[in-house]
């Protein structure tokens, strides 16, 4: 399908002149992007949009310069202005990156079954309105729900002065719903989402019931809500839902960008312990079908499994094409971008936990007294420090090694290294949950996962005296 992007010998003459010009090394990065959306908010079709951006960012390096250009006029004339621009800011030195936007001039096969833009909208409108059925008829207490679907047909072609000829059609569907329960102690809400790097034969009407039933369940549960307790408890955080904690709390600072300017906590620690025995980290890009999925990143390196922390060992850390040519090392597959108007960087795809060999319910026995985290919801995290704040959309109070009563919202707080040596059960239930990363004003899907886990101690910052 490269063909239907630029021809083979257009992409060569424009990398030779972005070269001749002074560059030492040279990429161009073509996209074509087809979005649909349609959101149903309390049974009425709010939204049903779709789109389509095409266009190309060059990149050029000279030194530690990096000069940067993209336009959306995808002719010959165009690109070589672009590569022309893009080499002219490289050259002028002073280190760092600057971008120009040139205006508005205007292959790995895709494993999608079913194209999305094959199926009618009037197919997916019934699929949201079978959601919002599925989720009212949990109770009477479910007041609100809203439904969103969106899906994502990503062709991209990238080349560059190394050698590198690569292009890969990449598919994405995902489906959300959120409700709110009413009742004596007010509002609460309840949220699923089943997302996956393929077509649309995702949605099952399974897979719909499923996530309806769940969402209003959780906002159901939540109107029996306690205040959480305050200070240092254990916490067990279920399969599926922890997994966002370690891609922040000390994903980030396992990439190479935050390392090399020694802007995280695990610099200079390859080889030594920084977690529990218990805790194997692994960031991939193979996992096929989930989230984070890629064939290629977005430097046209094959996407790798790149084991991060072994039997609590820092063995490497995640690279972009870059970062890596500057160390005289390979690329692990790490480059991405959120689109053609941006520099790729270094980023996480399927950041997971390996499972352990405990019983999941034995962990919750086994515990007198804590918090189960049935799902977190957003956070943030310093990487030179590692320190934390994570939301709990859905927890429970541990009582007696019994998953009791449900806890008000709260928040997670501590340190990512401390966490990490903190685990002390992994259990065998592995699950993946697909989530949004936001880096230096860039969002790219991801994936993370874990099994049933627990922490011997974080700062729970509740309500409860």
């Amino acid at each position: 399908m490269s063909e239907t992007l630029v021809a083979q010998d257009v992409v060569e003459r424009v990398l030779g002149e972005a070269m001749s010009r002074g560059g030492e090394f040279a990429e161009v990065f073509v996209e074509d992007r087809m979005t649909t959306s349609a959101m149903l908010d309390q049974r009425r079709v709010e939204e049903l949009s779709s789109g389509r951006d095409r266009g190309a960012g060059i990149r050029v390096v000279v030194g530690e310069t990096t000069g940067f250009a993209h336009t959306a006029d995808l002719s010959e004339q165009g690109l070589v202005s672009a590569a022309r621009a893009a080499a002219a800011v490289a050259r002028e030195g002073g280190g760092g990156v600057r971008e120009i936007a040139l205006g508005s001039l205007r292959e790995y096969p895709s494993k999608a079954v079913i194209a999305p833009d094959s199926v009618d909208k009037a197919k997916k409108i019934e699929l949201l309105r079978y959601a919002d059925d599925m989720a009212r008829s949990q109770g009477s207490s479910i007041t609100q729900v809203q439904v969103a679907l969106g899906d994502s047909m990503r062709h991209f072609l990238v080349a560059n002065s190394e050698g590198v000829f690569a292009t890969d059609h990449q598919v994405r569907t995902r489906f959300n719903i959120s409700c709110v329960a009413t009742g004596d102690a007010g509002m609460q809400t309840g949220y699923r989402p089943v997302a996956g790097t393929r077509g649309f034969e995702l949605l099952t009407m399974e897979a719909i019931e499923e996530a309806a039933r769940g969402a209003a369940h959780q906002a159901i549960t939540k109107l029996d809500a306690r205040p959480a307790p305050s200070g240092d408890l254990p916490v067990v955080l279920a399969g599926g839902s922890g997994g966002i904690l370690f891609h922040e709390a000390c994903g980030h600072g396992l990439e190479a960008d935050a390392i090399l300017k020694n802007a995280s906590v695990y610099a200079g620690k390859v080889g030594q312990q920084v977690a529990s025995p218990l805790v194997t980290l692994v960031d991939d890009g193979t996992v096929t079908g989930e989230w984070g999925y890629l064939a290629i990143d977005d430097e046209g390196q094959p996407g790798a499994r790149n084991v991060l922390i072994e039997n609590g060992v820092l063995t490497d850390y995640m690279w972009d094409h870059l970062r890596a040519r500057k160390s005289s090392r390979a690329s692990s597959g790490n480059g991405r971008r959120q689109s053609y108007q941006y520099l790729p960087m270094v980023r996480m795809t399927n950041t997971y936990l390996l499972e352990g060999d405990a019983d999941a319910d034995e962990i919750v026995a086994q515990t007198p007294r804590g918090v189960y985290v049935a799902q977190l919801g957003g956070g943030q995290v310093n990487t030179a420090t590692g320190d934390f704040v994570f939301g709990m959309t859905a927890a429970f109070l541990i009582e007696d090694g019994k998953i009791t009563a449900p806890l008000r919202d709260c928040n997670l707080i501590g340190n990512g290294p401390e966490i990490l040596q903190r685990v002390d059960a992994v259990a065998s239930d592995f699950s993946m949950t697909p989530g949004t990363c936001g880096k230096d004003g860039q969002s790219v899907p991801v994936g993370t996962g874990q099994a049933t886990m627990r922490l011997t101690g974080v700062t729970i910052g509740g309500t409860a005296a």
